[in-house]
C-alpha cells in the first residue's frame, strides 16, 4: 500500500529553501531508514511527511484511512523528545500509559488488556525493571527508550521515529533496531526511522532513503533497496 507520496515539494525557514524539488514515494509493510548529512533536512522531511508543517509548493500525501475505513494509527517520537531533567516528577510507568490514553474506551479507564500492552511495550525496549523509576532520574538513553515505549503502547501501524538511539549505548542500539524490525517483520506494520549510523542500521533496513545535497548539484534523494540497486530519483 502506498502509504506516503511526496511531489515537487519545496520548504523552508525564513528565506532559506532547505527542501527543493523533493519527491518521493514510501509504501507500507517495510523498515525504512532515511538518512544523510547534518542538515540534509531529515526531520523536516518527516515533519513535511506527517503535515506537521506546510510546504511551500508541491504536494504531499499521507494516507490516514484504510480500505476498510478504520483510521491508521501513527506513533511518533521526534528528535531529543526524552530530554527530561533530573526534577521530571512522573514515573517511567505512568509516561508509558499515556501512549494508552487515544485508545481507551468511553469511560476512560484501563482494562487488563491496556494493563498488558504497557507491559509488553517497555518489555520490547527492555525498561520494564525501570517502569518505577522517576524518569528524570534514568540516563539519556533509557529517556529515549520510554518514549518508543510510549508510542509503542499506542499499538500504531506506523511507528515514525527521529534518531531513536540517540543516547543508547551500542548493546541497547543494536537491540532497538532487531526490536524495530521484528515490529515490521511480524506484525506487518511500518517503521520510519531518521539514523545515522547506515552501518549498524542497514543489515535491519529493507530501504533507505539517503537524502544528499552537494554543492553545484542541488538536491538528490536516493531510495536503495535491501539489495542496495538503487531505484530513486534525483529530484
Amino acid at each position: 500500500m502506498l502509504l506516503s507520496s511526496m511531489r515537487d515539494v519545496r520548504f523552508g525557514y525564513g528565506d532559506q529553501a532547505v527542501v527543493e524539488n523533493l519527491s518521493l514515494d514510501i509504501h507500507s509493510g517495510q523498515f525504512i531508514g532515511i538518512s544523510g548529512p547534518n542538515g540534509a533536512a531529515k526531520s523536516t522531511l518527516l515533519k513535511l511527511m506527517l503535515g506537521l508543517i506546510k510546504p511551500w509548493s508541491g504536494s504531499i500525501v499521507f494516507k490516514r484511512v484504510l480500505e476498510d475505513g478504520s483510521r491508521i494509527s501513527v506513533g511518533y517520537v521526534p528528535q531529543q523528545v526524552a530530554s527530561f531533567n533530573a526534577g521530571f516528577p512522573s514515573k517511567v510507568i505512568e509516561l508509558v500509559r499515556s501512549g494508552r490514553y487515544g485508545r481507551l474506551g468511553l469511560f476512560k479507564r484501563f482494562t487488563t488488556a491496556d494493563h498488558e500492552i504497557v507491559e509488553r511495550s517497555l518489555k520490547e525496549v527492555g525498561m520494564w525493571e525501570y517502569r518505577h523509576r522517576r524518569i528524570g532520574e534514568l540516563s539519556g538513553g533509557q529517556k529515549q527508550r520510554i518514549c518508543v515505549a510510549r508510542a509503542l503502547a499506542q499499538e500504531p501501524q506506523v511507528l515514525i521515529l527521529d534518531e531513536p538511539a540517540t543516547g543508547m549505548d551500542v548493546s541497547s542500539r543494536t537491540d532497538l533496531y532487531r526490536r524495530l524490525n521484528d515490529y515490521v517483520k511480524y506484525k506487518g506494520n511500518t517503521v520510519i526511522m531518521v539514523t545515522h549510523s547506515l552501518e549498524e542500521t542497514g543489515p535491519y533496513l529493507d530501504q533507505v532513503v539517503q537524502l544528499e545535497r552537494k554543492e553545484n548539484e542541488g538536491w538528490r534523494c536516493l531510495v536503495t533497496n535491501s539489495c542496495s540497486a538503487r531505484f530513486g530519483q534525483e529530484a
